[in-house]
């Protein structure tokens, strides 16, 4: 996938469809066709496994009655065919040795191939899905997804290969059995029938409680999750006691949900094992009969006998598969729900024209409506920004300016394509944005937000996000980005320079740091747009200055920024008012403050909150100094009465 490119959607959807039965066969069918060469050898050689385990049965059955019984009972001939038999077995020894290796190397292949295979495809969703989507999924659920999902999907692919085999081991020796004696077959197979009536009622009550087992796993993750990102809260407000019981709540339903998916598996699991066992009495007192008939003699009954122990294990290969399908039923829906998951930005088939300018923005009547997030607004749209039409020139820099809740992160949201509007368009360069083939907007768009994020890498690998040795990004054009961000100073002190290593979150470097860290690593790639939703809000005010100076002069860039300090926001070439997700106002800093009220508001309500605190800092003092006048005068009132 090109870099920058946004992950296609599948072709066709994961989900299962039909019966229970039928959902099991595709699951297992679309795993093995994932690995088709790997599944193959691996039941090949499990075939091969349950042909030899058959085979020695016979062996030992023709031992019994060629070599074992005559010898004996004293003939000689038989006595020196003793080592032909040794022979015989161990032929069939080896055979079994190899086919046990050959299946578990190749079902263990296979089994880590399905499971990357899932991985891969979560990833591409999660990549694909749009920020709407992802606000509206707690991140432990995706962890929960990407980990117990996929082992939960992928269980039943290990013994898969094994109980395929036994399919050939228990066809061969049913025409062995049937060859032999029809009355012995009978016996033997009937543990068939009854595997599959305990697997029926088993899944009857495995899959609610694998489901609900699945769904806590998810919010156990989510709670340590934010238990974790919140830690530095969770220190400095003491609220440990509070996170350990909301921890403990979670994981004692885990923990009773997992008791009763353990309950139900412990039921069935000796259930499978007891059936072979039951079968192998059972053919040793048919077959008794008929011996003593003379329908069979004592080498088929040995045979029949013996065939049942060896198949004990095999045959619980299918109890593995029947215990494990429940649970990888409802782990591969889950994993299917997020995949097949179509509310993704579609990418469209147009590219940007090229140009060495910045480009020109235009916005057509966007709206853009949200189901309600809160229990007043729920079955309703919430509109976020209404009819909402606004031009930036190419090479001009513009600042969005409103009060808390204008919708101003919303509208340059768009901008970078994190959504689409309900209403209108969005142009860039005339082409409309959700018309645009997948990687043409990050090549050319750049959003850097409030909140950043730095990998525990170097300096290097967080503003190029390039693995090493990649030479898409030369060291003089890092260092230029960190120059225009004001960066490279801090980064030149540092011991090993582009290599220093920043540690988890960039731990090493104070918030403003981060935030220009954050804005190199979008200026390094010379976007023809740079969208800063209130990015330097941490960077002290003179920094912020030099930086937005910076783009001053540069008509390569468009700069569309989020911006509160009046100092900033002066600096721009247009100002946009934004009120109640409306434009109410558009022009330069000195037009709107001359016309606009409720810029005006917005514009002085620092200097009025610094005015009023410098009141009430001078109030403090007279009162600090009426209150020392009159203990002095009290003091001097007390001297003079003594």
């Amino acid at each position: 996938m090109p870099p920058g490119a946004t992950p296609e959607p599948p072709d066709r959807p994961t989900a299962l469809t039909g019966s229970r039965l039928r959902r099991s066969l595709q699951l297992m069918g679309r795993g093995m066709a994932a690995s088709p060469r790997t599944y193959v050898l691996a039941v090949l050689a499990s075939a091969l496994f349950g042909a030899a385990t058959v085979a020695v049965s016979r062996a030992v059955g023709w031992a019994t009655d060629t070599v074992v019984v005559p010898a004996v009972a004293g003939d000689t001939a038989a006595r020196g065919r003793i080592g032909e038999a040794g022979l015989v077995l161990a032929a069939v020894a080896a055979t079994l040795a190899f086919s046990v290796w050959g299946r578990r190397v190749w079902a263990g292949w296979g089994y880590v191939n399905v499971g990357a295979r899932h991985r891969r495809r979560l990833a591409s969703a999660y990549l694909r899905l749009p920020m709407s989507w992802h606000r509206a999924h707690p991140a432990g659920q995706l962890l929960a997804h990407a980990s117990s999902d996929v082992e939960a999907a992928t269980g039943v692919f290990n013994p898969l290969p094994f109980a395929l085999g036994v399919l050939v081991m228990i066809a061969v020796a049913t025409v062995m059995l049937l060859l032999t004696d029809p009355w012995l077959a009978l016996a033997a197979l009937v543990v068939i029938p009854l595997t599959i009536v305990a697997n029926i009622v088993f899944q009857r009550y495995m899959t609610p409680a694998v489901t609900r087992a699945q769904q806590l796993r998810g919010e156990v993750a989510d709670v340590a999750h934010e238990s974790f990102e919140a830690a530095l809260l969770v220190k400095s407000l003491g609220t440990a006691g509070r996170e350990e019981e909301r921890f403990a709540r979670s994981t004692d339903a885990l923990r009773a949900a997992n008791v009763r998916v353990g309950t139900v598996r412990a039921l069935f699991d000796p259930v499978i094992d007891l059936l072979p066992n039951l079968g192998t009495l059972l053919v040793l007192a048919v077959g008794a009969w008929r011996a003593s008939t003379g329908a069979v003699g004592p080498g088929d009954v040995v045979t029949a006998g013996y065939l049942l122990t060896v198949m004990a294990v095999p045959v619980r290969a299918f109890g593995w598969v029947l215990g494990e399908l429940p649970r990888g039923l409802v782990g591969y829906e889950r994993i299917a729900r997020v995949v097949d998951q179509r509310a993704a930005l579609e990418p469209g088939t147009q590219r940007l024209p090229q140009g060495e300018g910045g480009l020109a923005v235009r916005l057509e009547g966007v709206g853009l409506d949200v189901p309600g997030a809160t229990s007043q607004d729920a079955g309703r749209q919430v509109t976020l920004l209404d009819d909402v039409t606004l031009d930036v020139a190419p090479g001009s820099t513009v600042a969005v300016v409103g009060t808390t809740g204008a919708g101003k992160t919303t509208l340059v949201s768009l901008l970078s394509r994190l959504s689409d509007p309900s209403r209108g368009r969005v142009l860039l360069d005339g082409v409309d944005a959700r018309s645009l083939a997948a990687g043409e907007l990050p090549a050319q768009v750049a959003l850097v937000t409030q909140a950043t994020f730095v990998f525990e890498d170097t300096v290097r690998g967080n503003v190029t996000l390039a693995e090493p040795g990649d030479t898409t990004f030369s060291d003089e054009e890092v260092w230029e980005a960190l120059r225009v961000a004001r960066l490279d100073e801090v980064v030149r002190a540092l011991p090993e320079g582009l290599d220093a290593p920043l540690g988890e979150r960039g731990a090493n470097l104070s918030g403003g740091q981060r935030q220009r860290l954050a804005v190199a690593r979008a200026l390094v790639r010379r976007p023809r747009l740079l969208v800063l939703d209130d990015a330097t809000s941490a960077v002290d005010p003179r920094v912020e200055q030099e930086i937005l100076r910076g783009f001053e002069h540069s008509a390569s860039t468009t700069v569309v920024m989020v911006a509160y300090r009046m100092s900033s926001v002066a600096l721009a070439d247009t100002v946009v008012h934004l009120a109640g997700g409306r434009v109410v106002d558009v022009g330069t800093h000195e037009e709107l403050l001359a016309r606009d009220p409720g810029y005006r508001d917005i514009a002085t309500a620092y200097e009025v909150e610094t005015r009023r605190r410098e009141r009430a800092a001078a109030d403090a003092l007279d009162d600090e100094a009426a209150r020392e006048a009159a203990e002095q005068d009290a003091e001097a009132d007390e001297e003079a009465v003594s």
